[in-house]
């Protein structure tokens, strides 16, 4: 939360807000990965199930599966753009196809995005539960209030319930990847993993995180306490000396 710059020492820039909410350019998905993240990590695995559906030829699938990897690596390497999130998602599906050619069974080639969903839930709890829940430490930084929200029981609370909605989000998609998997389905569990599991999901969790948080106001950093509180005093010194002025003290 932004704090209105005045003649003390230590001014800060003005920060919109909606609803508690820096509006300054934030925004939520883009902190986690985006809808573009989620598109690097579902768009092989729709491309490798329908391959695999129409060829029923495991390399052949495990090609198909690997081009939009390597283009939307290059896409991002010619836009100058961070490279963390499409090379973490290239390398589970990398692996994933690894697993697929030495068992020579397809539906291995989904076991390390379950792995992964299976990690980040129990990895989002745990840090629920040692109050540092990760959509927190994310977002904090991104909204300006680094991690003063764990001095503030309201914001605190809001981290958490947020988080838990991604604990949520990766539970179900273990759900149904899980009897899939089991079951060699591997047509349906990539059809699902590109569609209802991957950008609806996601964007369902990403809005009612937003309203979870949005009422809450942010947390104020030490630095923004002291600016604060030095545009307070300085506030009151003017209207003291103004005071004066009129009351005609000033005068021998």
């Amino acid at each position: 939360m932004g704090v209105e710059s005045g003649a003390g020492p230590a001014p800060t820039r003005r920060v919109s807000k909606v609803g508690g909410v820096a509006a300054q350019e934030f925004s939520l998905a883009a902190s986690i990965g985006g809808v573009r993240g989620v598109v690097e990590s579902v768009l092989p695995y729709t491309v490798f199930s329908l391959a695999y559906a129409l060829t029923k030829d495991l390399k052949t699938s495990i090609v198909a599966a690997l081009i939009p990897v390597v283009v939307l690596v290059i896409w991002r390497l010619i836009a100058r753009e961070t490279l963390s999130q499409a090379i973490s998602g290239a390398l589970v599906i990398v692996l994933g196809a690894y697993l697929a050619s030495r068992t020579h069974s397809a539906v291995n080639f989904f076991l390390p995005n379950i792995v992964k969903n299976a990690g980040f839930a129990v990895g989002y709890t745990v840090s629920i539960l040692v109050r540092w829940p990760l959509i927190g430490v994310v977002v904090g930084p991104v909204t300006g209030e680094m991690f003063a929200w764990r001095r503030d029981r309201a914001r605190l609370t809001a981290y958490q319930w947020a988080t838990w909605l991604w604990v949520g989000l990766f539970v179900v998609r273990l759900a149904v990847q899980v009897p899939l998997y089991l079951a060699d389905n591997v047509t349906l569990l990539g059809t699902l993993n590109g569609t209802i599991l991957g950008i609806p999901l996601f964007a369902l969790t990403i809005w009612l995180s937003w309203l979870v948080l949005k009422p809450v106001p942010l947390a104020k950093t030490e630095a923004q306490r002291t600016a604060e509180a030095t545009e307070r005093t300085a506030a009151a010194t003017e209207r003291i000396a103004e005071i004066v002025e009129d009351t005609g003290a000033t005068k021998p």
